[in-house]
């Protein structure tokens, strides 16, 4: 225990200290929400990572999707690796880079409101962010403070609450250059963190062949001609976890959090080198994570819940028992790393958003637009000086709004995922995306989609998911291209110059 307390004790201290180092750098809007956009690759490409895989990931999915599925649910952190991280940096990075800058937007809804000259636009997204990051949220707060408990005997709420505190010190304190940096070295921890605690879980069971020979043995549920299934290549319900798959890949390229990290990288060459380092931390951490999970059957059937459901977040927690304690405070550190760079960033995006697109909404000119006036220096420093002020109030606004789901969660962690990535992703994929590469996009097709995503997912919410959270994400997301095209072919184009200036950017 000794041990544990200490490590905990100086990690938390030195994630401290940067925000404490970085405080000078979050004096002015940019400096707190972007870095001022000179963030280099490493930074950057951790900062992505570290803020895709939380405790979500490492408790929630691993222990849900590695019980559902075996070691077929290795593919989950391989496209998350190959899709959620390579093909988002290789087709959005340079883009997005390039676009935002032109256009000086901040946020996405910001990005919105100008690509598609709609303030409405720009309002609207600004809420759908705030409202379904705090589900996001609450799921990282019920995951880390679940592996809290085992390691260290506090009970759940005084876990939540202390996680959420000590988050709000280095965001509100140095904003996203103290998050890149923190990202960075907890980044080094997760790395280091899931290879040894694989290696630790497998020798548990005999080493890596044994594990597997169990699992082959381990019989199916409910359906006798899937046994032997966990230990295939595409395990007992492949089309499931292709849904899967979908939803925790394809999502992150219409998450708020996770696109804003190529707002505020330093330039293409960076974007180059980032895409390397962001894929294959990516492949160690997702793909080692959801590895450990499919051994989760080895360890004994997990705890019951009151509704008779299993408790699929106890898994990844009932596996680590039996580590010894130097292990164990090495996976309190892994998943705090992953948790609090996670938290970090989501509380940084959602306050930013209410703040930059809904309280100060600054009326701004298109590219070669002639603005009506100047604003005195003195008196554009105070606005600025003021704007951070409110995020800084905003982030602990929204982390004890999400405090209260996180204290009495509703569902599942990968529920309550699949409920926030669904309608974030859903609304937001496609107008971004084609906004990014297609002139054609308008303003009419970017509501559309706005219904489609956030209509589906509350809609299967309120009837009792009769689709399971997870598919009805994946069908949120990609079923917002078709509504985003067929509308745009047959609604009001913008003007052509506009879109014109919009572009020049990418000659």
């Amino acid at each position: 225990m000794i041990i544990k307390v200490a490590l905990t004790i100086i990690f938390l201290a030195v994630m401290i200290g940067v925000g404490v180092y970085t405080r000078k750098q979050a004096s002015s809007v940019d400096g707190f929400v972007l870095g001022g956009r000179a963030v280099g690759p490493w930074l950057t490409a951790f900062a992505y990572g570290t803020s895709y895989f939380s405790a979500v990931v490492f408790v929630g999915y691993a222990g849900q999707f590695g019980w559902k599925y075996g070691l077929s649910s290795t593919w989950i952190g391989i496209g998350n690796a190959l899709i959620g991280s390579l093909l988002a940096w290789l087709v959005l990075g340079r883009r997005t880079k390039l676009m935002t800058q032109h256009i000086e937007s901040r946020t996405m809804p910001d990005f919105f409101g100008t690509r598609y000259a709609d303030q409405g636009l720009r309002v609207t997204a600004s809420v759908i962010a705030f409202v379904f990051l705090i589900p996001y949220t609450a799921g990282v707060y019920k995951g880390i403070s679940t592996l809290f408990e085992m390691g260290f005997g506090i009970p759940y709420e005084y876990c939540v609450v202390i996680m959420a505190a000590l988050t709000a010190v280095y965001v509100i304190l140095g904003g996203y250059k103290a998050t890149a940096v923190n990202d960075f070295i907890q980044g080094i921890i997760m790395l280091f963190g899931i290879v040894a605690v694989i290696v630790a879980v497998l020798n548990v069971q005999g080493g890596l062949v044994a594990a597997v020979g169990k699992l082959a043995e381990m019989p199916a549920d409910d359906n006798p001609a899937a046994n032997g299934g966990f230990a295939t290549l595409f395990g007992p319900d492949a089309w499931n976890l292709l849904g899967v798959v979908i939803l925790t890949s394809l999502g992150t390229w219409g998450l708020p959090q996770m696109v804003g990290k190529f707002y505020s990288i330093t330039d293409e060459s960076a974007i180059r080198r980032g895409t390397v380092i962001s894929t294959l931390f990516a492949l160690v951490v997702a793909g080692g994570c959801y590895f450990l999970g499919g051994f989760g059957r080895l360890f004994g059937m997990p705890p019951v819940l009151p509704n008779g459901r299993l408790a699929f977040d106890s898994i990844v927690p009932s596996m680590l028992v039996t580590l010894p304690d130097v292990l164990i405070a090495l996976v309190v550190l892994l998943v705090l790393s992953a948790s609090m760079s996670t938290l970090a960033s989501l509380v940084l995006t959602s306050s930013s958003t209410m703040t930059l697109d809904l309280i100060y909404r600054d009326k701004k000119s298109l590219p070669g637009e002639v603005e009506e006036g100047t604003i005195d220096d003195m008196v554009s420093e105070k606005i600025e000086h003021r704007k951070v002020v409110v995020m800084r109030v905003l982030i602990m606004f929204f982390i004890a709004i999400s405090l209260l789901i996180a204290l009495n969660p509703p569902t599942f962690i990968a529920q309550l995922m699949g409920i926030s990535w669904g309608a974030l992703a859903g609304a937001f994929l496609a107008p971004f995306m084609l906004g990014l590469y297609w002139r054609g996009v308008t303003p009419a097709a970017v509501w559309a989609c706005f219904v489609w995503g956030v209509g589906l997912t509350v809609v299967n919410m309120l009837l009792g998911n009769p689709i399971n959270p997870i598919n009805c994400g994946a069908i949120a997301m990609v079923g917002g291209f078709p509504v985003v095209w067929l509308v745009s072919l047959v609604t009001k184009k913008m003007p052509r110059r506009q879109v014109e200036q919009i572009f020049e950017c990418y000659q």
